[in-house]
Order: structure tokens, then sequence, then C-alpha cells
């Protein structure tokens, strides 16, 4: 009996003046926190990365959940270089702080538009330091990764060397994804930056990248829908419980624009630990939180559907949606599963150049080796 199930039959035998077959409730351990923070250069040149972005960013996403013991995720955006943003901020916006809500993370990502510019990776990186709340646990893996094609010198109020610094007093990997050839006139400021850092370099084509994006699978289209059918298992409470299900099914829509493939990532990310949305589903929040008491919401504060039950019939509605949640996410689960292996043989076939690397190969590959400082256990990567 999973967790959630378990504290959803407490709640109903209380109800029913029962007490379930007795079964040990697992003894919650704060998860291990990873903060990544992506810094985007925006300029006229750089469509190539913003869409390596929007299609890989599941993998990501994907890859980390894969790390034991599951961490809890939460991601921030900056964009830089683009002309339309305030030359006294540098030409750099903060377009999230750090969250959980990978939804609104994919949304922004998504929203983001190139046209500049001017790149000052000194300023981006700054902001990115002392502007987020980054975690402060004492084996927090706090990472981020500034990406972009120019001379990263350029800024000549900021000092790379001082934002290096700032790094390392802060505990955060600064990482740089050079996007042009290994081995320029401009890659090397980026590799010793990284190293200044004690981050990583990656230099990766965009185009190309791009280009070789998504290998499309014979169960994309029915991850996609299976990822439609997870979001009617959602019980949506609060004030902003409504905007964010729709968001959802927005974002939903903006995976399958990006590629088929995309939209499979984004299901099999959906279905794992690490998108959470408690903050205005009831069946996470209770998740969350095995104390929390479903009498605690004002009957304002929950759902359309909820206001139509009985109160009494309510624990058992969310117990049915969280069942059917489960076996929604099993069957994401197996044909994830079916779908990374047909990936891998098809990958087998490509011989790429090192400038082919993908954009979330860069990520993945610098996250694996970074978290294993900080104990979490990543899976191998692939060959």
């Amino acid at each position: 009996m999973s967790r959630i199930l378990f504290i959803l039959s407490v709640a109903v035998a209380a109800i029913a003046g029962t007490t379930p077959r007795a079964t040990a409730a697992p003894v919650p351990v704060e998860s291990p926190k990873v903060d990544l923070v992506l810094c985007l250069d925006v300029s006229n040149s750089m469509d190539g990365l913003i869409d390596s972005a929007k299609l890989k960013l599941w993998d990501v996403v994907n890859e980390l959940a894969k790390m034991k013991p599951t961490p809890e995720l939460r991601v921030g955006l900056y964009s830089y270089g683009h002309n339309g943003y305030a030359p006294k901020d540098g030409w750099v916006r903060k377009d999230l702080d750090l969250t959980t809500d990978l939804d609104e993370v994919y949304g922004k990502l998504t929203a983001l538009k190139t046209g500049g510019g001017t790149e000052l990776v000194a300023r981006v990186t700054k902001d990115a330091l002392t502007q987020q709340k980054w975690a402060d646990t004492k084996n927090a893996l706090k990472l981020v990764f500034v990406c972009g094609n120019e001379p990263v010198d350029q800024d000549k109020d900021v000092n790379l060397s001082d934002v290096a610094k700032m790094a390392k007093d802060k505990g955060v990997f600064i990482n740089t994804i050079y996007c042009g050839a290994d081995g320029n006139g401009e890659s090397a400021g980026w590799k010793d930056f990284a190293i200044q850092c004690q981050g990583k370099y990656t230099s990766i084509d965009q185009e190309k990248a791009r280009k070789s994006g998504v290998v499309a699978t014979p169960f994309d289209k029915q991850l996609a829908e299976l990822s439609g059918k997870l979001n009617t298992t959602y019980v949506a409470y609060g004030d902003e419980g409504k905007k964010k299900a729709e968001n959802q099914a927005i974002q939903d829509k903006n995976a399958v624009a990006a590629a088929p493939g995309a939209a499979a990532g984004r299901a099999a990310s959906k279905a794992g630990d690490l998108y959470r949305n408690g903050s205005w589903d009831l069946i996470d929040k209770m998740k969350d939180d095995p104390k929390f008491d479903l009498k605690s919401i004002k009957e304002e504060d929950l759902g359309d559907e909820l206001k139509k039950l009985k109160a009494e019939d309510r624990l058992p509605f969310l117990k049915k949606k969280a069942e059917d949640r489960a076996a929604i996410q099993k069957e994401i689960g197996e044909l994830t599963t079916k779908r990374v292996k047909h990936i891998e043989a098809e990958s087998k076939k490509l011989t790429p150049s090192a400038g082919e690397k993908a954009f979330d190969e860069a990520l993945r590959g610098t996250i694996r080796e970074q978290a294993k400082a900080k104990g979490l256990e990543a899976p191998p990567e692939k060959k």
C-alpha cells in the first residue's frame, strides 16, 4: 500500500469508526535538496539553445528523479542578452525564483523570445547568486548553468573573479555551456570561468543539437494521452487551485507543440516523484503532510468536485483519485521504460561528433558528477 493510500485509508476508516489492518507507516525522511538555476542567453543567435531547452527540460528532470535518495528539486530561470531588457540591469531578467512548480518553470521557458544584444555573463551569474534564496541544508546541491555563445568577459562592471569567489562562498557550482566550437578563441574564457567556480565546462552545437533534438518513438502518442488522463486525478483547492490546474493543461499543450518526444518526457516527469503540486492539489498535499486535515480547508476554498459531495463522501472520493493516479503513473512508468530502450537502440545508430552534444547531455553529465559529491547516487551515464 502506498504512503498516500495508507494515509487516506486511515482517514476514511476514522470516519467509518473502523481501523484498517495494521500497516507501518513510513517514517518521513527529509529529502536532499537540489537547487538548479538556468541562465539562458536570449540574443538573436540563440534560438537553437532555447528550442533545445524546451525540448529537453523534462529529460533533465527525469534524470534527477532517478537519483537516490530522491531529491526535492527546485528550478529557477534567468534570461539575458535581450535588447528589450533594462540596460540598468545589464540586459538581465529574472524570469522565475527557485520553485518546485515545474509547470511554472516550463511555462516561463516556453515564453522566452530572442532578440538582442549585449550578453553579460558575470552579471547574470551574480544575480542568480544574490537574488535567489538558496537551500541552506549542509548537503544541498546548488547549481547554476550559464549558457551562451559570445565572449564571457564582456561585463565591464562586474568581475568574473569576484563572481567566482561569491559562488565558492555560497557553495554553488557555476557550470558553463558554450554554444559554439570547442577550441576557438571564445571557448577558453568559458572554460576558465567554470574552473574558477569549481564548476564544469561543456560546449555544444546548438543548431545540430536542436535538429537531432528528440528521438521519436512508437510510445510518444500514448504517453501524451496518459499525461492528459493524469490531470483528471488532480483535485484543486485554494485561491490558486483552478489557475494551476489550467496551467498544467497549457504546459501539456506546449510540450506537444515542441515535439511528441517532449510531451512523452513530460508525461514521465508527471508520473515521477519530482513533480509535486501540494500547494494546489489535495492528493499531493495529503502525501506531503500526513497530518493534514481536510476539515482545515474552508468550504469556499474547496474545488467544485468536493463542494458537490457530502462531507463524509469527500475522503473516499480522494482515495479513489489517489488510486486512479497511481494506476496511470504505473502505466506511464512501464511505457517510459520501453521508450527509453527504444531511444537507446536508435541512439547507437548515430555517431555524433563531440560538438554535437545536446543541451540535456551537457546538463545531465555535469549534474551526475556533482551530485556524487553531495551523497546523491546518480544513475551511470549511458555509453
